[in-house]
């Protein structure tokens, strides 16, 4: 799962790649599980559970009792993206033995490394392959996606270069480590950099403190300056690379990876990035999130439905309807979950506290054999919570599922030491009904998971066929050209097909809409925005755009109807304002 799922992405845009992304972690999830119980049927082995399994497995159960009250399709989402999530950690905490886990860093490693090569090609020769949004993005559409996964690789790289014998391979694995850096660079995402400044200064600390504990043999200290020497020449040479893609070199010139990571890292300092960038579009966020966790500190919102409920705290005259997530996952999780996201985060926090405290204090010659991979682990996690705080990687499918394998790395090593026992961990004998009601629950699993992955596929390409001709048609200078016609009936079937599969895609389903509304055809784009307030009822924009396309109809009533609501809502939004002007404009208001 590590190796590929990373590596993998959809050439056209017919599928969303992180949609392909959680497919293969799902399928990879379920086989996995399958291959365990499967295996417990012949073997009668002890089960583990750690208490750490509870934290998921609790906001998976409000996931789903949410749905009888807030938004069913999103917070049927939310819970099984933490089943999902459960039992990998599960799965990891029974299987992930000290050897093993060796197996699973080279699993990342890899991963990672093609997932570098793909944003390198993209950033020095326009490689287009993978569909992708800013680029460099690899295989994640988005590169600021890119780079909070490939930060949080670092420390598994750095935990098998401890763990590899042969010099041979610690010189080329020290190479491979370089290439990631500097792809990590190539994004210039800043809240990735910042990851890699801390990592900077703790994987060395680590890699001193427990040198005793790593498995090569006669090293000398000249050795370790020759990687050292090998990895600063790489991140120089690689670095200096400029870039040939031409979205980049509009965005910031014929830049290489050592600009662009020095440039974005400076504009942090830049007080008009605050007021004008990036950040003051997330800051008005998390403003929004912080009105809305106030207004709702015990129950939550309701699992995943911050986008819907977002314009109802946003600030007068702001409009955050084009956004998805917060962009902070520790304000969404508390916004959505109320009191049990509290409970999630402080348990979770005091877990990973207590976890370094033990790692650092247990001196014994087994805690002293496990001490590197937990203190690795923990500085994965740690640039993990550090760029939760400014994107959302939980709700992406390789960066929460190497979260998931993080937690369980650490659960399997405190069974291995006997931490806990009294209060984290306990087991049980894993009798043989067990194993078969486990391996038919799998089985049920498989079957919903291929028939859901079936659906999201044909869904996606319906939508983005029928959106890619409306903005042909849109684009062609002559939309209303009789040539078209034909065109149109097969677009408006695929958008029906497409919304008749899930009526909740907010973000694909609107755009075919907009280009509609361009030449003319405001019947039809007024029913697909009709269908997504259906979902998102409190998105001013698109009441707006409804209440445009009634007018257009003829029909005053229910155009004053959508302005009224968005007025409501938002009464000094410029749409609102533009749109009242122009009814005014026709005597409907008297």
């Amino acid at each position: 799962m590590m190796l590929m799922v990373p590596a993998m992405g959809v050439s056209n845009e017919d599928l969303l790649q992180d949609t392909l992304k959680s497919i293969g972690v799902s399928f990879f999830a379920l086989a996995a599980s399958f291959a365990f119980f499967w295996r417990c049927r012949k073997h009668s082995e002890p089960l583990h559970f750690h208490n750490l399994l509870c934290l998921p497995l609790g906001l998976m159960m409000y996931a789903l009792g949410s749905m009888a009250w807030s938004h069913v399709y999103l917070g049927g989402v939310e819970a099984v993206r933490w089943f999902v999530f459960s039992l990998i950690l599960f799965l990891g905490m029974n299987t992930l033995t000290h050897a093993r886990i060796t197996t699973l860093a080279w699993g990342i490693h890899l991963g990672a490394v093609l997932a570098a090569l793909w944003a390198a090609l993209q950033f020095w020769f326009d490689f287009k392959l993978f569909a992708q949004g800013p680029n460099p993005a690899s295989t994640f559409v988005n590169r600021n996606f890119f780079a909070e996964y490939l930060v949080c690789t670092l420390p598994f790289s750095v935990l098998l270069l401890s763990r590899v014998s042969d010099k041979t391979s610690v010189f080329l694995l020290t190479f491979s480590l370089s290439f990631n850096v500097v792809a990590l660079m190539m994004t210039g995402t800043r809240s990735a950099l910042i990851g890699l400044w801390v990592l900077a200064v703790l994987l060395p600390a680590i890699a001193l403190l427990y040198r005793k504990q790593f498995v090569s043999t006669g090293w000398r200290i000249g050795h370790g300056l020759a990687l050292v020497a090998l990895f600063i020449a790489a991140v120089w040479s690689l670095g200096s690379i400029n870039t040939a893609n031409p979205k980049l070199v509009a965005e910031s010139g014929y830049g290489d990876a050592l600009d662009r990571a020095t440039t974005r890292t400076l504009s942090m300092a830049k007080s008009s990035e605050y007021s004008t960038g990036s950040f003051s579009i997330r800051a008005l966020m998390w403003q929004a999130t912080g009105r809305m966790i106030q207004a709702n500190p015990v129950t939550g919102i309701g699992a995943g439905a911050w986008e819907v409920q977002a314009p109802l705290y946003q600030k007068a005259g702001s409009q955050l309807e084009t956004d998805y997530y917060a962009h902070n996952e520790i304000l969404q999780l508390v916004a959505e979950y109320g009191l049990v996201g509290w409970v999630f985060l402080l348990s979770l926090g005091s877990y990973l506290v207590w976890t370094a405290y033990k790692t650092w204090s247990d001196k014994t010659c087994e805690g002293q054999r496990e001490a590197p991979l937990r203190a690795l682990t923990l500085a994965s996690l740690l640039v993990f919570l550090l760029v939760s705080n400014a994107g959302f990687p939980w709700r992406m499918a390789t960066t929460g599922a190497l979260f998931a394998l993080s937690l369980s790395i650490l659960a399997a090593s405190d069974v291995r030491l006997g931490l806990g026992k009294a209060f984290l961990s306990r087991t049980i004998q894993c009798k043989q009904h067990y194993t078969l009601w486990a391996l038919s629950a799998t089985a049920i699993c498989t079957g919903l998971a291929l028939y859901t992955a079936q659906q999201a596929i044909a869904c996606e390409a319906k939508l983005v066929q029928a959106i890619r001709t409306a903005l042909t048609i849109a684009q062609s200078g002559h939309p209303n050209d009789p040539r078209w016609d034909k065109s149109k009936t097969e677009m408006l079937k695929l958008i029906r097909e497409g919304i008749a599969i899930n009526p909740h895609y907010r973000k694909l389903t609107p755009i075919s809409a907009d280009a509609m509304a361009s030449w003319g055809d405001w019947e039809n784009a007024t029913w697909i925005w009709e269908s997504v307030l259906e979902s998102r009822p409190y998105i001013v924009l698109m009441q707006a755009n409804v209440a445009r396309g009634y007018r257009h109809a003829g029909d005053f009533a229910k155009a004053q109807a959508y302005l009224d609501r968005a007025k409501s809502l938002q009464p000094t939004a410029p749409t609102v304002i533009a749109l009242e002007i122009e009814l005014r404009r026709q005597s409907v208001i008297p």
